[in-house]
C-alpha cells in the first residue's frame, strides 16, 4: 500500500513489483552449511484465538499441537557466524528432516537441534547435540538461538509488515527475510542499505516471472 501511494500505481501493481524483486533476492545455494549448524522448525500461520469459530476448529484438528493445524511448516538452518537457509515442508516426520539436515549440511559437522523426536539418528553421521527446551533453553554451546532469533525477525516481519501471507507465496518472503540476515550487519562487518541494494542488483540478471505464472493461472490450450 505505501508503494501504490507513493508511486500512483495500483495496489495489485505495487504487489507485483515486491515479489519480482522477491525473486531477485533468492539465493542459489552452492555447498552445504559446516561447522557449528543449528537446525529448527516452526509453525507459520494465524493465532487460533483471533480466528472464526470454523477455522479455528480446523486449526485444531487432533494430533497437531494446539492451533497448529492447516500452519505452513518452514524448516530452518543456520551456521553459526555464517548464514541461514530457510525451506518450506510438508510435516515434521522423521524422513522429511533427515533430508533437509542431509542436503544442507556437511557430514560430520556439529548439529544442534531440540528434542523433537524426528532428529533422532542424526549422530550416525553428525555431532549431534540436543537441548531439551522442556528443562533448558542453552546447555553449553548446545541451543538453537540463533534460529529462534531469526524466527522472530520472521513473524515480527509477516504480522507486523504484510498483515497477511498466503502459504503459496510464503518462501518468496522468506527468500527476502534470508537475505536480510545474510547481509546484516555484524560487530565484523558493517553493511547499509546501499550495500544490500549493490549486492542485490546484479541478481535480477535472467530472473522473470509473469503475473499469471505468480498467482499459479493456468490457460488451456486451444
Amino acid at each position: 500500500m505505501e508503494i501504490h501511494r507513493a508511486l500512483g500505481v495500483t495496489q495489485k501493481t505495487a504487489w507485483f513489483m515486491l515479489q519480482r524483486l522477491r525473486l531477485a533476492l533468492h539465493e542459489t545455494h552452492s555447498g552445504k552449511l559446516q561447522g557449528h549448524v543449528e537446525v529448527d522448525e516452526t509453525f507459520i500461520g494465524g493465532k487460533a484465538r483471533f480466528m472464526h469459530a470454523d477455522r479455528k476448529a480446523k486449526a485444531s484438528l487432533p494430533g497437531f499441537a494446539k492451533g497448529m493445524a492447516n500452519k505452513a511448516i518452514v524448516a530452518g538452518i543456520l551456521q553459526r557466524e555464517g548464514k541461514v537457509r530457510t525451506l518450506v515442508i510438508p510435516n515434521r516426520e522423521r524422513p522429511t528432516l533427515h533430508a533437509v539436515v542431509r542436503d544442507n549440511v556437511e557430514c560430520g559437522s556439529h548439529l544442534s537441534t531440540d528434542d523433537c523426536h524426528s532428529y533422532r539418528g542424526l549422530y550416525k553421521d553428525y555431532i549431534h547435540q540436543i537441548v531439551d527446551h522442556a528443562e533448558t533453553y542453552v546447555s553449553g554451546k548446545v541451543h538453537t538461538n540463533g534460529l529462534e532469533n531469526f524466527w522472530s525477525l520472521v513473524k515480527r516481519g509477516l504480522k507486523g509488515t504484510y498483515i497477511s501471507v498466503e502459504p503459496f507465496h510464503l518462501f518468496r518472503y522468506l527468500d527476502e527475510q534470508v537475505y536480510r540476515y545474510n547481509n546484516r550487519a555484524t560487530k565484523k562487518k558493517f553493511v547499509s542499505d546501499s550495500n544490500r541494494f549493490e549486492l542485490a542488483f546484479p541478481q535480477i540478471a535472467d530472473k522473470r516471472i509473469t503475473y499469471d505464472e505468480l498467482v499459479g493461472r493456468r490457460f488451456e490450450q486451444p
